[in-house]
């Protein structure tokens, strides 16, 4: 019998779709609406209860489509508005939930607010976004783009620089201005009165930016400083959410979450407090951030393994500080991040499903709400790519041309081992939906190059073979729905798995149930005590159970009374 909690969207499930990469319905090589309406009987079978969709709003994609030019219409490359209107209707009448993907931070240049605004001073739109004079005849601050090079661009016509944290195309919206804040409130509601269950937040946090502006430091050999310490986070940031959930929130009944660059557990605290006063949940960046390079200057970039008791540190240090006090959102994958068997398990055909299971019983059965990027449930992984001109992403072509080409911090062939590891491109080839040409996804050219490995790793497979990846992600999903011990039980660590440099072994207790979770991270045969759990074994990604032996990756969940 399914459990219903205090909130719905506490036991539901997130299935993450990037429209461009998911199904091709029009024969252009793009995917589209209508070829995500085609699958939604994928998703439903799957037992997701909400789809994130990426950005689907007009724009000239110069960052695949976080660089919205019209924030009501939809771009014509995936389709139109009765298109979504249909996407809305079929996903609501299987009983699934549409979530949109809200970029407020900055807009496109090509945005009509912004072609005011740079028009001139006297211009009322002017304020919509934050323009500074130079200083000594240079840019303001020596503020770094999170997309390599300064944060600001010189406007000839006005004198002035404007501010864009991510591309030249992406300026920075000015919140300290209430006119952009209502416009953006206007368009939320816009969107939820046409019927869309709530919205993903891009670097929401990054919104209030400082009082002052000024230099920060820089890294050697770097011409252009870290601005997140002084952009995240901002001295504004809990009003400006509490007006917008007053504005927007509270009208609707919607899920929410913030990605949140540079969040600690206790901003985490604020931002997704159980009173609800602001977001319901957010992304935070520290489990994903730890394999970046030792040195600064080079960032993510880096072929750094992460250990085991780094990870797990992380993982415990967000479900007990947030317990009680705010909801975690759970994910390992998204479209910014590289595949998650490939990056925390192991992608070798010997050990990839094995340690898929593993990675996702670990995660799952946690507090918080489950995230499953498209293909994470069919264990798909990083991709293979030749030369810099595979890339379709603008992060790491920028980076590329930057940390080899123009500051020579590192050569061109570690440059290129880091892209295949980290580039954001990994997330983004088409979803392997069968042996096919092009996996299925379309019968033109793809707009990024399918991964050679679809003919082994795709939907189809996955769908015939009763211990696939999939159907262990289905499993998961329904004890999510059916247990409330997996949404209410309290998170603690098995005694002595502190310093274990090998397996994550953790317990929920919700006072009625305790559920038991043994994970082995590596591909040895080890042994551990608590391995043999008391009661039953719910879920494992074995046929069998050994007991106190763990196999290479293998998973286990116990569930037996706590009122023994």
């Amino acid at each position: 019998m399914a459990y219903t909690p205090k909130w719905w969207w506490q036991n539901s499930v997130v299935y993450q779709v990037y429209p461009r990469s998911f199904q091709d319905s029009n024969h252009d090589g793009i995917g589209d609406l209508k070829g995500i309406i085609s699958r939604l009987d994928y998703i439903k079978k799957l037992g997701a209860d909400i789809i994130w969709l990426n950005p689907i709003y007009r724009s000239p994609n110069v960052d695949n489509g976080y660089d919205i030019s019209d924030y009501r219409a939809i771009d014509p490359t995936f389709g139109s508005l009765t298109d979504f209107k249909e996407l809305l209707t079929k996903a609501h009448e299987l009983g699934l939930k549409i979530m949109m993907d809200l970029v407020v931070n900055h807009s496109s240049d090509e945005n009509e607010w912004f072609k005011q605004s740079r028009q001139g001073k006297e211009n009322p739109y002017r304020d919509y976004y934050i323009w500074r004079d130079p200083v000594d005849g240079h840019e303001p601050t020596n503020w770094g783009s999170y997309f390599s090079g300064s944060a600001w661009q010189y406007d000839e016509a006005s004198g002035q620089y404007y501010l864009h944290l991510f591309a030249v195309k992406q300026p920075d919206l000015n919140w300290e201005n209430e006119a952009v804040r209502h416009s953006v409130y206007d368009i939320m509601n816009w969107w939820a009165d046409l019927g869309v269950d709530g919205f993903r937040m891009d670097v929401i946090n990054l919104i209030s930016k400082p009082a002052v502006y000024k230099d920060v430091p820089t890294a050697p050999g770097m011409k252009y400083g870290d601005v997140e310490p002084v952009v995240a986070n901002g001295h504004r940031m809990h009003e400006f959410l509490q007006e917008m959930h007053q504005a927007v929130m509270a009208k609707h009944d919607l899920v929410t979450v913030g990605e949140t660059p540079g969040a600690t557990t206790d901003d985490a605290k604020k931002y997704a407090n159980l009173e609800q006063t602001e977001l319901n949940m957010i992304f935070e960046f520290e489990h994903v951030g730890l394999d970046g390079n030792d040195n600064p200057a080079l960032g993510k970039w880096s072929d750094k393994k992460v250990s085991l008791p780094e990870l797990r540190d992380n993982l415990v240090k967000w479900q007990t500080q947030l317990s009680g006090k705010a909801w975690n959102s759970l994910y390992w994958n998204n479209h910014d991040q590289p595949r998650v068997v490939s990056r925390f398990g192991n992608d070798d055909p010997k050990y990839r499903v094995v340690s898929a299971k593993m990675l996702a019983t670990m995660l799952h059965c946690l507090q918080g709400t489950p995230y499953i990027y498209a293909g994470e449930e069919l264990g798909m992984t990083n991709t293979t790519f030749n030369s810099l001109s595979d890339y379709r992403d603008l992060e790491s072509i920028n980076a590329y041309h930057q940390l080899v080409d123009e500051e020579h911090l590192v050569d061109g062939k570690t440059m290129s081992r880091y892209l295949a590891i980290h580039s954001r491109d990994n997330a983004r080839t088409p979803m392997q939906w069968d042996d096919s040409k092009n996996a299925g996804f379309s019968d033109a050219e793809p707009w990024i190059a399918v991964n050679p490995n679809y003919s082994e790793i795709n939907a189809k497979a996955a769908l015939a073979d009763p211990s696939s990846v999939f159907y262990h992600y289905q499993k998961l999903i329904q004890m999510r729905h059916d247990l409330p011990v997996m949404t209410e039980g309290k998170f603690a660590l098995v005694n002595g798995n502190e310093s274990d440099d090998q397996v994550f072994a953790y317990t929920r207790d919700d006072g009625e149930t305790t559920l038991l979770v043994v994970t082995n991270f590596t591909k040895e045969t080890i042994t551990r005590e608590y391995a043999a759990g008391k009661g039953k074994l719910l879920l494992s990604n074995y046929e069998d159970d050994m007991g106190e032996t763990l196999r290479p990756y293998e998973a286990k969940v116990y569930e037996f009374s706590s009122k023994r």
